[in-house]
């Protein structure tokens, strides 16, 4: 099964100048927790989490009007290809021990995220997610 046919599409880019507030309010209308960061020719260039957020801005007393999305994403962007096989998406977020990944197509433009959630509930009875989970969740090496 490929990661195409299990991930959430249409997943909304915010831009490296947003500002944090402006990123902040399109998570909560989209109930979601990770927006990747598009710039140039909507390539990827970040990506900004809920945690981004509370640990870069939140905690430090930022004004989140006042700050853009730049200053707080996570510049490293962990991400599969469309393509992919499912069980490679989840040996990459095993490996990076991460959750979600930005789902990207040959061209390098984003098409989805796929999350761990989706591999539970879109890849059945193969164990996928469990394995995964316990992974993503072992203490930092």
């Amino acid at each position: 099964m490929q990661v195409k046919e299990v991930m959430t599409k249409g997943a909304r880019c915010a831009r490296p100048t947003d500002s944090l507030q402006t990123a902040a309010a399109a998570m909560k209308d989209n109930d979601v927790g990770l927006l990747p960061v598009c710039g140039d020719q909507d390539r990827l260039v970040g990506m900004l989490t809920d945690r981004d957020i509370t640990v870069r801005a939140t905690a430090e007393g930022v004004d989140p009007s006042a700050i853009q999305v730049a200053d707080v994403m996570t510049p490293d962007v962990v991400y599969c290809q469309e393509d992919w096989d499912v069980r490679e998406a989840a040996r990459v977020m095993q490996q990076r021990q991460v959750r979600r990944l930005v789902v990207l197509d040959r061209d390098k433009r984003l098409t989805g995220v796929v999350s761990l959630g989706d591999l539970a509930t879109e890849t059945g009875g193969e164990g996928l997610a469990g394995r995964t989970l316990e992974e993503v969740s072992r203490p930092g090496r």
